[in-house]
């Protein structure tokens, strides 16, 4: 095992959802087609793919924590891009804090303050090193 490397949303309009996270994010993505578009977030990536068959958007599966610097300013504005407040950012202990939200295509998405994680230092494949 490699570790994380990307995570899927699937949505139902890929340009919009293109659109919403570039806002939400602050990044183009580096990779799209009809079907797909890839982001660089960090040295992870977030994947858009249109939803079809049994890939569908969804509160109830499995939820992705994106790191951020200040929960409170991230969770505030992401609600006012249209996001929709699912547990409010609360500490679960040890400096850590968590909160959830549901983006404007029906999946969750997680923000996590963790003092204690240092993700190791990878050059991003996308630009030079």
């Amino acid at each position: 095992m490699l570790g994380l490397r990307t995570v899927v949303y699937p949505v139902d309009d890929l340009q919009k959802a293109r659109a919403w996270y570039v806002k939400a994010f602050g990044v183009e993505p580096y990779f799209e087609n009809e079907r797909y578009i890839g982001f660089d977030v960090c040295g992870y990536e977030l994947g858009l793919m249109a939803a079809s068959g049994d890939l569908t958007p969804s509160l109830g599966g499995s939820e992705t924590l994106w790191g951020v610097g200040d929960i409170q300013a991230e969770f505030e504005r992401l609600v006012g891009l249209g996001a929709r407040a699912l547990v409010e950012p609360w500490h679960t202990g040890e400096g850590i804090w968590v909160a959830s939200l549901a983006d404007p295509f029906g999946n969750r998405l997680g923000l996590v303050v963790n003092p204690h994680f240092r993700p190791p230092a990878v050059p991003s494949l996308h630009e030079p090193a």
